[in-house]
């Protein structure tokens, strides 16, 4: 860590017993709320927007009823850690926490704070809860995926790319390590039939081109890009890579597909945002998130790029373009 940064984060840690203090005199209601990317992310910027109209439905006004403390990690794990423990400190009444590594962070370090989980996985797994309908704990919330969606995956690849041999993972093991987890569970359960799944980790941006450029050379070969703070802030270089390869692919994130990646498939994320925008809701007035069920998404969006899929030579069934929400062309 620089110098710099760490004198900044130092000052702001010895700050913020005192600003424990003055959130509590003033008698507002407080959330904190932890994003595991960059603050110039459009896409959580989509999502934060979403929470904030959420609470404003629901008659919270940041500045006027609660204060709301925001964090961005920026895609770091020491950032996730860090501020996570900021935001501890700061006491605050909820706190809003997106995606497994931000949960897992604060799980660590407190189990009274109430925690609201928008896009985690595997929480049960992970052991974040002790089941979904009860959770039993401080944390709750929404999930992202489950091995079942990578199921999904494969399948939409095989629609359009029906000489598909192999899917590979790619993942960032410092910031998503449960992807682990997740193949052996697909490998010994729903393993696809004539489909191998193989992890595919990277630990730095300088491995991603050596990764995906490998793995392009392979025929039969296809890419999944699950949810990862890394792959979301490598995202335009994976979709650019995978149509320089030539390399059917499928991502979570939406503009995987628009930078030129084949497929996206996942939940609405903003539509999550706003569901636990409900949730904080009720946490504020009383209700005990150990009692809150932990939900799964409901709502799902289907991109494809059509371009890309006509310069690999592939043909789109008719059947799925009808499913899709956007088509790029």
């Amino acid at each position: 860590m620089r110098r710099r940064e760490f004198i900044t984060l130092l000052g702001a840690a010895a700050a913020l017993p005192a600003a424990a203090h003055a959130q509590r005199a003033s008698g507002k209601s407080s959330i904190g709320v932890l994003m595991t990317v960059a603050e110039s992310d459009p896409e959580s910027h989509a999502r934060v927007a979403a929470f904030q109209q959420g609470l404003a439905d629901l008659g919270w006004k940041d500045g006027q009823n609660v204060r709301i403390e925001y964090r961005w990690s920026a895609s770091n794990s020491e950032f996730i850690r860090q501020y996570a423990e900021e935001l501890v400190a700061l006491a605050p009444d909820v706190i809003l926490a997106n995606g497994t590594p931000a949960v897992t962070a604060l799980k660590k370090i407190t189990s009274s704070i109430p925690i609201v989980c928008a896009l985690v996985q595997d929480p049960v797994g992970l052991g974040l809860v002790k089941s979904l309908s009860r959770p039993g704990g401080n944390v709750t919330g929404f999930t992202f995926v489950n091995p079942e969606l990578i199921g999904k995956w494969i399948g939409l690849i095989r629609d359009v790319f029906p000489h598909v041999t192999r899917a590979a993972l790619i993942f960032n093991p410092k910031t998503t390590p449960f992807f682990y987890d997740f193949l052996r569970e697909i490998e010994a359960t729903r393993r696809p039939a004539g489909i191998e799944l193989i992890a595919l980790p990277v630990g730095a941006p300088n491995e991603i081109d050596a990764a995906v450029n490998a793995l392009g050379k392979q025929p039969g070969s296809s890419l999944i890009i699950p949810p990862d703070p890394f792959n979301v802030a490598h995202i335009k270089q994976i979709a650019q890579l995978t149509g320089q390869t030539r390399l059917p692919a499928v991502s979570v994130y939406r503009p995987f597909a628009v930078e030129g990646g084949l497929m996206t498939y996942g939940p609405d994320t903003p539509d999550i945002f706003r569901r636990s925008a409900a949730y904080v809701d009720r946490i504020l007035k009383g209700t005990n998130p150990a009692e809150l069920p932990v939900q799964q998404p409901t709502r799902f969006q289907f991109i494809v790029n059509l371009k890309t899929a006509q310069s690999f030579g592939l043909t789109v069934p008719p059947t799925l373009l009808a499913t899709a929400d956007e088509v790029i062309e």
